[in-house]
């Protein structure tokens, strides 16, 4: 159970963490925003209370890992990278220009603290379970964090890498599925039904559990409550835009294309929000 305290400094860094995904998208004009906002709130957990990370040594070998899998939702890494102090803040305005260390897509190659290359969607979860198990074989002491999203869980290849998971009693890895029920094309119960995706998961021999994804508490009481031998893994309902009523409320928040003024307004809607917690001016 989270702190008093420490529930405001999570709620702060997510705040903080939107307002830079916005940072990268205003610069751009346009991008995938929905799926990026949809999780910040978890990525403030992971890297504000759990994951066992140093932005000052992005390479240290037993540092816990972070692959987003569904790799388009790439900027709002890049929020919480930039916030925690990764790389400086201003490179968040190169996002995908020429030159640039922040790709459309994440890659391990070009940005401090991205642990993995992913875009290709369903490839990242195979491959957060070849480092979660690599890590275990070299007997080190940390997780990888995997992040998926519910219509990337349309890939065959999602449910190839659970079953090893379960099957081969990967426990260092721990799945988050970013249910936030829209894909692409629109909702995913009228692209591909997901069905229950805990029910699921719990079939393939995971600890599964089905949470407010956008709730804090929840979020970390998942992440830190102790299980037996199995992975585990996180269905994380969540709102697409969350933190951003004009995004949350569009019929095709997948990806948007905005004038500045409007990611301007944005921004300073969650600014005055963080300016209020913390009874600072904007």
């Amino acid at each position: 159970m989270l702190t008093n305290e420490k529930r405001r400094e999570l709620e702060k860094l997510a705040l903080e963490i939107r307002i830079a995904t916005l940072e990268a998208f205003k610069a751009r004009g346009f991008g995938h925003v929905g799926g990026s906002l949809s999780m910040a709130d978890a990525l403030a957990v992971l890297y504000g209370s759990v994951m066992r990370v140093d932005p000052k040594n992005p390479k240290k070998e037993d540092r816990d890992k972070l692959v987003c899998s569904k790799g388009h939702s790439g900027p709002g890494i890049y929020g919480a990278l930039a916030v925690m102090g990764y790389f400086p803040y201003e490179e968040l305005k190169t996002l995908n220009r020429p030159g640039t260390h922040l790709p459309s897509h994440c890659d391990r190659k070009l940005t401090p603290g991205v642990d993995m290359s992913t875009g290709s969607l369903g490839q990242g979860t195979s491959l957060a379970v070849g480092m979660a198990l690599g890590d275990r074989l070299k007997g080190l002491d940390s997780k990888t964090y995997l992040i998926v999203g519910d219509g990337e869980a349309d890939e065959g290849q999602v449910w190839e890498a659970a079953m090893f998971t379960a099957a081969k009693g990967v426990t260092n890895l721990v799945w988050l599925i970013d249910n936030n029920h829209k894909q692409l094309d629109g909702p995913t119960a009228q692209v591909l039904e997901t069905f229950d995706l805990r029910q699921k998961f719990e079939a393939f021999g995971f600890d599964a559990v089905r949470i407010d994804g956008n709730d804090l508490e929840q979020v970390y009481d998942a992440l830190t409550r102790p299980i037996g031998d199995k992975p585990r893994c996180i269905v994380l309902d969540t709102v697409k835009g969350k933190g951003v009523k004009e995004v949350e409320e569009a019929a095709g928040n997948h990806s948007m294309e905005k004038p500045t003024e409007v990611w301007e307004r944005w921004q300073q809607d969650l600014k005055d929000q963080l300016a209020a917690m913390t009874g600072k001016g904007a």
